[in-house]
C-alpha cells in the first residue's frame, strides 16, 4: 500500500508567504483506495490530530498550535482506507508571511526624484541599500510590495522568478506582498537593490490609456529577514538610508512598452561597493500597512521560452520574428549590435504583406476622441559590452510576431527567443483526437486563456488587459478542467468584491480604474446582466470544480448585494417602450439599466451607440435574473442560508421570461442565442423545450450549419443541442468551414481564439484582437462530450464518463488532474468496434455511459469497455 501523496495548502505547491492562520491542507490517497476512513495529520510544531474518523481530504483547516509570522511548518498525513492503514506520506510544507502589521519593521520610501515624463513614458527608478551582515546567513526572506512594479537583486542577482511584482489588484483595497527566498548569505557588505516603474499602479491600463489611476508616485516596501548560522535573527529593510536615481530603463510602460539606453547603465549599481553619493536620498511616506495581503495564486512566472521558426529580412532592412505561436510575454534579444546602436521592437499578432501590422490593436471607439496608439513597442540601445542582452520586464505584449529595426544583420533565431509570461497555473487538462483541426482548435483555445492569464484573467493581452468580468463567467468552466484555476479565481473575486458599489453594482472589469468606476465618465456602462452575474456564476463553478465552499462563503455578501440591485431594478423600473399599467409579472422583468446583451453576434454590430445604450434588451437581463438566483438558492443550501428568497426570485423571474418572451409555443425573440439560453438556463416548460431545441436546429440550418450566437450564448450553444438529442447538429456547427466559425480560425492558421468571428477578413487583414479566450469556451464540448467526462459532484469525488462521439472522429480522449487524481477517458472507432478506457482515481465513483446507452459503475483502477457493430 503507498502513501497518501500530493499534499498541498490552500491552493498552492509551494505555500510560501500565506498571510493565513488556519491554512487549509489537501492531498490524495494511495492508488486504488475506495474511500479515506480516517487520517492523522502531524506537524513538527507539535500538532497532531489523532485518528479524525473522517472522508475528507480536501481543505482540511489547520487547527495547530497559533502561528507566528515567518514561521515554516512542515506536516505529513497518514490514513485509513478499504486498504488499511496507509504509511505517513512524506513531509510537505508552508511557511507564513508577515500576518500583522506590527511585524512590519520597514517604512515605505519613494524616490528621492520622481520619475517624470509623459504617460507611457516615464522611466523606472533604481534603488540601493547596503547593510552589513556580521555573521553568516543560513536563511534570508525578504517580504516586498510596491506601488507599481518592483524587480529585487541581492549582490547584482536577481531574487526569485517572479514577474510583474507585486500583481495587479484592486489598490485602493488590496496590495499583494510576496515572500521571497534569498538564500543563504556570506558574513559581510551586501546590497539589496530595486528596479521601481509605474505598472498598473500609475501607468497606462485599459482601453482608454489611462494614467495615473491610483495615485501619481511610485513606493516601495520592502523587509529583509536574515537567520544567522548561530540562531539569531536580524531585519534590514526600506527606510531613510536608501539611495535613489535612474539609469537604463528610461521608459517602462504595461501597454506602451520598455525603452533601455544600456549606455546609460551604472555598472554595479546593484552590487557593493557602487559609488552612490551622486544618488538620491529617498523620501519617507506613510502609506501604512493596512490591506496588505498575500495572494491565494501561484506568482506570474517566466514559464516557457519559444525559439522563432523564422527570421526573415524585409526589403527595408527590418527583420521579422516569427515565434509560430500567439504569445504573452516579450522578446529576448542577445545580438544587440555595437555601441550605439538602437533597436526598435514592434509586436503584433498578425502580417500583412510579410510585415507585422498592429492597426487591429489600435483601440477606435465612439466615446474615445481618437484613435489612440497600440503600444507594444520596445526599444534598446547598445552599449557594445559584450554578452549584454535586452529582456524587458516591466511591461507584457501579445504577439506572434516582431519587427526589428534597426540591426545591421544579420539576425538569426539563434540571436532571439520569446518569452512567455503568465500565472505560472498547474496544468489538468489534455484532449486529443483523430481530427487534426479540432486538436489544433484545442490548443488555440488553451494557449488564448494562458496568454491571459497574467494574475487576472484579462480579456486580451494587448489592446485592453482588462479584467472583464463577463469573460471570465463563460470560460472559467472551461479554464478549470484545463488548468488549476482555485487560487487564480478566489485572488480575482476578492477584487469584484472590492469593486462593487454601495448600490450593489458590480462593475465590468476587475481591478477597475477610477476612470471607468463610480465617478468616472463611463460609469453607466457598469452593472450589466451576464457580466455583473460573474460575482455569483464563478464562486459557484470554482464549488463545483474543487470542492471549495470556503469561496462560496466569502462571496456571499457580494452576490446578495448584486442580486438585491438586480430585482430592485426590475421592481422599480420598467422600460420606456412599454405602455399601459404594468402586468404583474413585470415586478421580475430586468429591462432597464445598461446591458452588453448577446455581444458580437456574426454580422451583427451594436449600430448607433445611443440606440445600443437604450435598446430593450430584457430578454437576456431578466434570463440571467432567474439563471444566477437559482444558483443563489443552491448556494444557500450549500453554505447553511436560507435559499427561500432566491427560490422565490427565480421562480418569479422565470415565470416573468415566459410570459413576456413566449407566445403560442414559439419565442418571441427568434435568434439562436435565445433559444440556447431558453435551454441552458431551463426557462421554458418542460413540454416545450423539444419545439424549441426543433426551432434551433432550423436556425442553424438558416444559417448553413453556422452557429449565429454571440458573446453569451456561445458557450451553452453545443451542448444544449447534444442534450436536446441533436448531436450530429452540434457537430456540424463545431466542424463548420468558413465565417462564422471555429474552423474558420484554425484553418486562417491563427495559433489563438479571435475577438470576432471575423477577426482576419478575406483580404488577410486582421480585425480587432485575435486573442480572446472567450470564443474558445467551446472546447468544453470535447471535454464533457467529445471525450465525456463531467462532473456528478463537487470535486469530482463522483463524476460521469458518457464519450458522444460524432462529426467523423474515429478516436478521442482527455485526461483531467481533479483534487481526488487524474481521470481519463480514451476511445477508439474501428471497423464498427468502440472501444473505451476509463481511469478512475482512488477515493472517487464514475458512472459510465457507452454511446448505446449502456451503464456501469467504475471504482478505483482502469477499466475497459467495448461496443461491437457501432456506428
Amino acid at each position: 500500500m503507498t502513501a497518501p501523496h500530493a499534499l498541498r495548502v490552500e491552493h498552492l505547491d509551494e505555500a510560501l508567504g500565506i498571510q493565513t492562520e488556519a491554512p487549509r491542507l489537501s492531498w490524495q490517497l494511495p492508488a486504488g483506495a475506495t474511500g479515506q476512513q480516517g487520517y492523522r495529520i502531524t506537524t513538527d510544531n507539535g500538532w497532531d490530530t489523532g485518528w479524525v474518523a473522517s472522508a475528507d481530504q480536501l481543505l482540511v483547516p489547520y487547527a495547530g498550535p497559533p502561528l507566528a509570522s515567518s514561521q515554516r511548518v512542515t506536516w505529513q498525513v497518514q490514513v485509513r482506507t478499504d486498504l488499511g492503514e496507509s504509511p505517513v506520506s512524506a513531509p510537505s510544507w508552508f511557511e507564513t508571511g508577515l500576518l500583522w502589521a506590527e511585524d512590519w519593521r520597514c517604512v515605505w520610501i519613494e524616490p528621492g526624484t520622481m520619475p517624470a515624463g509623459e504617460k507611457g513614458h516615464r522611466p523606472a527608478a533604481l534603488l540601493r541599500f547596503e547593510f552589513d551582515a556580521g555573521t553568516p546567513v543560513v536563511a534570508a526572506r525578504l517580504h516586498a510590495t510596491a506601488q507599481g512594479l518592483y524587480e529585487a537583486f541581492c549582490d547584482g542577482t536577481r531574487i526569485g522568478d517572479a514577474e510583474l511584482t507585486p500583481g495587479y489588484t484592486q489598490y485602493d483595497a488590496r496590495l499583494q506582498v510576496q515572500t521571497h527566498d534569498v538564500g543563504p548569505l556570506t558574513a559581510g557588505r551586501h546590497v539589496l537593490a530595486v528596479v521601481l516603474a509605474d505598472g498598473w499602479f500609475r501607468g497606462q491600463v485599459g482601453i482608454t490609456r489611462a494614467a495615473d489611476q491610483w495615485g501619481d508616485r511610485t513606493a516601495l516596501l520592502a523587509q529583509l529577514h536574515l537567520t544567522h548560522a548561530d540562531g539569531s535573527t536580524s531585519v534590514v529593510g526600506t527606510g531613510a538610508d536608501w539611495r535613489s536615481s535612474t539609469g537604463h530603463v528610461v521608459a517602462a510602460d504595461l501597454i506602451e512598452g520598455e525603452r533601455w539606453d544600456l549606455t546609460r547603465r551604472p555598472t554595479g549599481w546593484d552590487a557593493p561597493g557602487f559609488d552612490d553619493t551622486g544618488w538620491d536620498a529617498v523620501t519617507v511616506v506613510d502609506h501604512g500597512y493596512a490591506g496588505l495581503v498575500d495572494s491565494p495564486a501561484p506568482l506570474v512566472r517566466r514559464v516557457e521560452e519559444l525559439v522563432p521558426v523564422s527570421v526573415d529580412r524585409l526589403p527595408s532592412g527590418a527583420h521579422v520574428v516569427d515565434l509560430g505561436q500567439n504569445i504573452n510575454g516579450w522578446l529576448r534579444v542577445s545580438d544587440l549590435g555595437a555601441a550605439g546602436t538602437e533597436l526598435t521592437i514592434t509586436h503584433g499578432e498578425w502580417l500583412v504583406d510579410g510585415d507585422v501590422t498592429v492597426t487591429n490593436l489600435e483601440p477606435d471607439l465612439p466615446f474615445l476622441p481618437h484613435r489612440l496608439s497600440a503600444g507594444q513597442v520596445d526599444a534598446v540601445v547598445s552599449s557594445g559590452v559584450p554578452g549584454e542582452v535586452f529582456e524587458p520586464r516591466r511591461t507584457t505584449h501579445g504577439f506572434r510576431y516582431a519587427r526589428i529595426e534597426g540591426h545591421p544583420g544579420p539576425l538569426t533565431a539563434d540571436d532571439v527567443r520569446g518569452a512567455v509570461v503568465h500565472t505560472d497555473l498547474r496544468p489538468t487538462g489534455w484532449f486529443a483526437s483523430s481530427d487534426a483541426r479540432l486538436d489544433a482548435l484545442h490548443e488555440a483555445a488553451r494557449w488564448s486563456f494562458v496568454d491571459n492569464a497574467c494574475d487576472i484573467p484579462t480579456d486580451c493581452p494587448h489592446r485592453e488587459r482588462h479584467g472583464w468580468t463577463g469573460d471570465w463567467q463563460l470560460f472559467v468552466p472551461t479554464a478549470a478542467f484545463l488548468y488549476d484555476v482555485a487560487g487564480f479565481s478566489t485572488k480575482w473575486l476578492r477584487d469584484v468584491a472590492a469593486d462593487q458599489w454601495p448600490d450593489g453594482t458590480v462593475a465590468n472589469v476587475s481591478p477597475s480604474p477610477r476612470t471607468e468606476g463610480r465617478e468616472g465618465p463611463i460609469a453607466f456602462l457598469n452593472g450589466s446582466a451576464g457580466w455583473g452575474d460573474a460575482c455569483v456564476i464563478v464562486p459557484w463553478e470554482i464549488y463545483q470544480a474543487y470542492g471549495d465552499t470556503d469561496v462560496l462563503a466569502e462571496t456571499w455578501p457580494t452576490m446578495v448585494r448584486w442580486l438585491e440591485r438586480a430585482e430592485t431594478t426590475a421592481r422599480e423600473q420598467r422600460h420606456p417602450s412599454r405602455t399601459g399599467e404594468p402586468a404583474p409579472h413585470e415586478r421580475f422583468l430586468w429591462d432597464t439599466g445598461f446591458h452588453w446583451g448577446e455581444w458580437l453576434e456574426p454580422g451583427e454590430g451594436p449600430g448607433p451607440m445611443e440606440e445600443f445604450i437604450a435598446a430593450d434588451k430584457g430578454d437576456v437581463a431578466t434570463a440571467f435574473l432567474a439563471h444566477s438566483a437559482g444558483l443563489m438558492a443552491r448556494i444557500a443550501a450549500v453554505i447553511g442560508e436560507d435559499p427561500t428568497r432566491w427560490t422565490a426570485l427565480a421562480d418569479g423571474a422565470r415565470d416573468a421570461w415566459q410570459r413576456e418572451y413566449v407566445h403560442d409555443g414559439r419565442l418571441t425573440v427568434d435568434t439562436q442565442a435565445t433559444h440556447v439560453r431558453a435551454l441552458a438556463f431551463d426557462l421554458v416548460p418542460a413540454d416545450l423545450r423539444t419545439v424549441v431545441a426543433d426551432r434551433l436546429v432550423e436556425l442553424v440550418a438558416e444559417a448553413g450549419g453556422h452557429l449565429a450566437t454571440g458573446f453569451l450564448a456561445t458557450p451553452y450553444l453545443l451542448p444544449v443541442l447534444a442534450d436536446a438529442g441533436h448531436l450530429d447538429t452540434a457537430y456540424e456547427v463545431l466542424l463548420a468551414d468558413g465565417e462564422p466559425g471555429w474552423m474558420r480560425m484554425v484553418d486562417a492558421g491563427s495559433t489563438t481564439v479571435w475577438e470576432r468571428w471575423d477577426g482576419v477578413r478575406p483580404d488577410g487583414t486582421p480585425h480587432e484582437s485575435l486573442n480572446h479566450y472567450s470564443k474558445g469556451a467551446v472546447v468544453s464540448f470535447l471535454h464533457r462530450y467529445t471525450a465525456g467526462i463531467s462532473l456528478l459532484e463537487p470535486g469530482y469525488r463522483r463524476f460521469r464518463v458518457a464519450p458522444r462521439p460524432g462529426g467523423g472522429l474515429t478516436s478521442a480522449s482527455a485526461a483531467h488532474e481533479c483534487p481526488y487524481g487524474r481521470i481519463e477517458s480514451a476511445w477508439t472507432l474501428a471497423d464498427g468496434r468502440f472501444e473505451l478506457h476509463v481511469v478512475v482515481p482512488a477515493g472517487t465513483q464514475a458512472e459510465v455511459v457507452l454511446p448505446d446507452g449502456t451503464t456501469a459503475t467504475a471504482g478505483p483502477g482502469t477499466h475497459t469497455y467495448a461496443l461491437e457493430g457501432h456506428r
